[in-house]
């Protein structure tokens, strides 16, 4: 999953409808030098409108328009919410914070087919043909927190508002028939064949004007028909949606356990701890496809057969996580002789899986900085350390010669890595508790450890092991104080020895823990005014510079040309599995092996070794790019 940015330029605002049009994207590269082109983007309308690519904060929806070589425009609308509480209050929020300028950009999810992706000389790559997902609400562009895709449906009131009645129709809408069941169908099944009812009808209008757009021509009295006829079983579908959904809702909150009473149900009951629980079951976690790809893996025992097998027995997963299959159905394709077991084989490595990396990225600091510089591993890069010698010069006198200098900066291959062993046994009951213990690990383990390495002033570098911290013999200061007045002195001091480096305050970031970015996001005047009112926990900008939030920071405030920092990542997490391995089972193994290393064989113990590796390196190209203090600010 990409995202794709770009300023919000509101085209109109229709305050009585909420709705606002403007452009989604364009052609332009972005901060990473990647360009989404847009001639080759599909989509689906409507399209949900969410907030900073929050799945659980929809605030309307979104209609794309015909993509143009010069970007893709859309109209999106915020709901009129009546009953007062959370949506309302999101809802409204959203809708006020982009009529008075203070959300100012947008972003599109785009899911790229491999197959259509060009890589640029700049370092980034070239969408020919991507799918947008979703359209969201975002005040710092450089916000790359995952999501998962809800679409938000329009209620009755709101679907009369979008405007009046086809002709000929006396203020009633028609009646729709869906796809009819050989068998009474769920609210779930309900709810689906109902959308695919209302995609399918919103496709043939679509084909209409479209048809009339090429003849430059308005439409004649049977499309004319045809298409208001349409238009009338579209908003009947929506309004029978909203009802079917508010009744899947009820049925949830109304639930209740059944009591055990015939023998087939006192034994479901004590498999459940005495009683059997009727319950629907919620989205679940992202990541999780990923997760039951390797369990299943595991107890397949690397057979793709034998896991192909264990997945299609087990129906919750085929019911929750389908694409697992799938899957395990595109691992079988090896191009040329690595299919063969007796020698090529071996050297095949397991493929980056991005599923782990949408998770893995939005807890980083790399994830979250934007304007890093992105290079491949081991290329040299030419910096400049220093430039010419200018000066004024009268009439026939010499001109003064200066020449520049250039320093060379390569990144290695380094690599972050981590081993978790787990019984046979739980990986074949893989409950969803034992998913979550692996997947939460390897995440917010990976994502922690990285951070401190990242930014932890004490951090050196290891020659041919890691890279030093962006902080590690950087320009540090002591900090004035405590208090809000302190913290903005310290930030003044840190822009000014940037900025007398020539380091532009635009391309700059600060870097500072959540605690530290709370108690700034909490001062007040001595009016009781926010200080910073653009602020808060999770980041924002403070005097105009965007800040981004780490607990692994600590007591470390830096501030960051992001341009000069380098790293190099190779997309993806690598991950192996063993049961015949043996494995010293200590947090600091010992390096190299002695005799009194102890070892456990996962054979002997009916133990499997998961291991994850993740290639990435960083660098700081100037000496001066960053700057820092440390205080903990209350």
């Amino acid at each position: 999953m990409n995202r794709a940015y770009s300023l919000l330029t509101i085209k109109s605002v229709d305050s009585e409808r909420r709705t606002i049009t403007g452009i989604a994207t364009t052609p332009t590269p972005d901060s990473s030098g990647d360009v989404i082109e847009p001639l080759g983007i599909s989509f689906r309308n409507p399209t949900p409108l969410l907030l900073h690519h929050d799945r659980k904060q929809p605030v309307g929806r979104a209609t794309f328009q015909k993509p143009t070589p010069n970007g893709v425009a859309f109209e999106a609308q915020f709901p009129l919410v009546d009953e007062p509480g959370t949506v309302k209050t999101r809802v409204d929020e959203a809708w006020h914070s982009v009529k008075a300028g203070l959300i100012t950009g947008v972003s599109v999810g785009v899911k790229a087919l491999m197959s259509d992706v060009e890589k640029l000389k700049s370092g980034g790559v070239r969408l020919l043909k991507s799918e947008i997902f979703e359209l969201s609400l975002v005040t710092i562009p450089a916000n790359m927190e995952a999501t998962i895709l809800t679409v938000k449906s329009l209620d009755a009131d709101d679907l009369a508002a979008l405007g009046p009645h086809s002709p000929g129709v006396t203020g009633t809408l028609p009646n729709v028939s869906a796809v009819k069941a050989a068998r009474p169908m769920t609210t779930d099944e309900q709810i689906t064949n109902f959308e695919n009812t209302r995609a399918a009808k919103a496709a043939r209008m679509t084909a209409i004007m479209a048809s009339a757009a090429e003849k430059n021509e308005t439409l004649d009295q049977a499309q004319t028909e045809e298409y208001d006829t349409l238009a009338g079983e579209v908003k009947s579908v929506d309004s029978h949606l909203v009802r079917l959904r508010e009744h899947q809702k009820t049925m949830q909150l109304t639930a209740t356990p059944i009591t055990a009473t015939t023998p087939n149900q006192v034994a479901a009951s004590d498999l459940r701890g005495g009683v059997a629980h009727v319950s629907v079951k919620a989205n679940v976690p992202k990541g999780t496809a990923f997760t039951r790809f390797v369990m299943a893996k595991i107890v397949g025992k690397n057979s793709l057969s034998d896991a192909i097998r264990f997945v299609e027995s087990n129906k919750q997963w085929m019911d929750q996580t389908p694409e697992v299959l799938d899957m395990l159905t595109k691992a079988v394709v090896n191009p040329g002789t690595i299919a063969e077991p007796a020698w090529a084989a071996p050297l095949a490595v397991q493929q980056p899986f991005n599923d782990f990396l949408d998770l893995l990225r939005p807890e980083t600091l790399l994830g979250k900085i934007p304007g890093l510089r992105n290079v491949p591993f081991n290329i040299s890069m030419p910096v400049q350390t220093g430039g010419g010698t200018y000066g004024w010069t009268g009439e026939g006198a010499p001109k003064p010669v200066g020449n520049l200098q250039f320093a060379s900066v390569t990144l290695g291959i380094a690599k972050a890595a981590g081993i978790i062993v787990i019984s046979e046994e739980l990986a074949k009951i893989s409950s969803p508790s034992a998913e979550g213990v692996v997947r939460n690990d390897m995440i917010r383990g990976m994502a922690q450890y990285l951070d401190q390495q990242f930014i932890d002033p004490t951090v050196a570098a290891v020659t041919n092991v890691s890279p030093a911290s962006i902080t590690n013999l950087a320009n540090g200061f002591a900090t004035a104080g405590t208090s809000g007045d302190n913290a903005r002195t310290d930030i003044k001091k840190a822009i000014t020895l940037l900025t007398g480096n020539n380091y532009p305050i635009s391309e700059t970031v600060l870097i500072m823990s959540e605690a530290n970015a709370f108690a700034l996001a909490t001062a007040l005047t001595t009016n009781g005014v926010l200080v910073n009112p653009g602020l808060s926990a999770k980041g924002g900008t403070v005097l105009g510079v965007p800040v981004v939030t780490s607990q692994a920071a600590g007591s470390v405030v830096a501030l960051v040309h992001a341009p000069s920092i380098l790293f190099a990542d190779d997309g993806g997490v690598n991950i192996d599995i063993s049961r015949e391995a043996t494995v010293e089972m200590n947090t600091v193994p010992t390096s190299p092996i002695t005799a009194a290393s102890v070892y456990v064989s996962l054979w002997q113990a009916n133990l499997i070794g998961l291991r994850a590796e993740r290639f990435i390196n960083w660098k700081r190209a100037r000496t001066t790019a960053v700057v820092y203090t440390t205080a903990t600010y209350v």
